[in-house]
């Protein structure tokens, strides 16, 4: 593992060593160079065509996947500098974030874990992990003989910024951020963190990324009509969000005090009356997502200062969310749960998605032939349980769009 010095203010030379060594010295600060490397990447690029919340495609408006992680960057580059962290790696580990997610979203997770389920499983955070230090095409080196990647050779810093659930998949965990497999480079990169805490910079792109896609994906889907205003005033749709607010979200609020953040935010002069398209009701609801985003930054970045010295870097302090604005964001989350990915109609297909990456992924395991050029030369002297998870590497690739046409070509849907 490589070292340097010359690092940014508060931040030690072992922050800023990368796993492989690279030659000569780089003029460039290195958490400048990082972002430069997750934004040029292959794998931030395809984030444009995968799904965020409404499917990639549906329509000019929705997010897709990369313009929700370009909004957690900007998100997460501000409450950076409000605390005294160094925004550039703080942007690095937003835009890098959700790199590791397969087409289709979250039922992009639902099938590729299934599919690996007898390889130790499947999670778009380890996936992230993966890609960022051993599957981008940045670096490479030598093992046994066999050239390979080294992904983007990131700094510990930045690696560890990423680290989103910094331990294995255990019974019970349905969230965990490394494959066995990848455990010596988790491990390097984790060797100053105490236990299983998460350095600031993580804390950080994890609540920018909370704030973004709460708010965003609420505007998504008004836009889109699965969400009408209206209804959500009235019973049982309200009970129904307080319901999923308590069972996916924040299991630890009371029911009355989300009821009364749903209230204040539905009932509010921002909330739309309802939503016909117009100049008037766009404006309108664009009036309501920043004023959220603002006040829930400023909250955060004020209790955030209040809890400890500045700077904040590395290990030295925590992100500290107000509980009103864990419950605000627990609401506006259950409020896409109920209304977009559970509603009526939409389970019919997510199976046939889950369906399609599954057949590619036996396809390409039984015939890995036809894999990417850089995903074959992997295969060579490969075991049964590799070839699954090269195939699986492979399907973790694919854009929605070229799932299915991937599946087309080869006769599978």
């Amino acid at each position: 593992m490589s070292a340097q010095s010359g690092g940014p203010a508060g931040y030690r030379a072992e922050d800023i060593a990368r796993p492989l060594p690279e030659p000569g010295q780089r003029p460039r600060p290195p958490f400048i160079r990082d972002r430069a490397r997750v934004l040029h990447s292959a794998g931030l690029r395809r984030l444009a065509a995968k799904t965020q919340v409404v499917h990639a495609g549906w329509g000019d408006f929705p997010r897709t996947r990369l313009t929700h992680t370009l909004e957690v960057a900007q998100i997460g580059r501000e409450l950076a500098g409000r605390i005294g962290a160094d925004p550039d790696l703080v942007e690095t580990a937003c835009l890098a974030h959700d790199i590791g997610h397969p087409p289709f979203g979250h039922n992009g997770e639902v099938a590729l874990a299934e599919a690996a389920s007898t390889i130790g499983g499947f999670e778009a955070n380890a996936q992230t992990l993966r890609l960022l230090t051993r599957l981008e095409a940045k670096i490479v080196t030598t093992v046994d003989g066999a050239l390979v990647s080294g992904g983007l050779n990131l700094t510990r810093a930045s690696l560890d910024a990423v680290t989103k659930y910094p331990w294995p998949r255990a019974p019970g965990r349905s969230k965990w951020g490394v494959y066995d497999e990848d455990r010596p480079v988790f491990d390097w990169c984790r060797q100053p963190a105490p236990g299983r805490r998460l350095c600031i910079e993580a804390q950080l792109m994890d609540i920018a990324d909370d704030i973004a896609y709460s708010v965003h994906d609420v505007e998504d889907a008004i836009h889109a009509g699965f969400l009408d205003c209206r209804a959500v005033r009235a019973d049982p749709e309200r009970q129904q969000v307080i319901d999923v607010a308590r069972a996916h979200y924040l299991a630890d609020s009371e029911a009355a005090d989300l009821a009364a953040e749903l209230e204040q935010i539905t009932t509010g002069p921002r909330w739309p009356a309802a939503f016909d398209g117009s100049l008037p009701a766009l404006v309108g609801l664009k009036a309501l997502t920043s004023e959220l985003i603002g006040e829930f930054t400023t909250a955060v970045a004020a209790a955030t200062r209040a809890g400890g010295d500045l700077p904040l870097l590395r290990y030295g302090g925590n992100v500290i969310v107000p509980v009103q604005v864990q419950r605000r964001i627990a609401v506006l989350k259950s409020l896409v749960h109920v209304f977009v990915m559970h509603r009526e109609g939409a389970a019919a297909g997510h199976r046939e998605q889950r369906d399609l990456l599954i057949a590619l992924v036996g396809h390409y395991r039984d015939q890995p032939e036809h894999l990417s050029t850089h995903h074959r030369e992997r295969c060579a002297g490969a075991s049964a349980e590799q070839l699954l998870r090269i195939a699986i590497d492979e399907v973790a690739e694919l854009t929605d769009t070229s799932a299915w046409q991937r599946a087309a070509a080869l006769g599978l849907a």
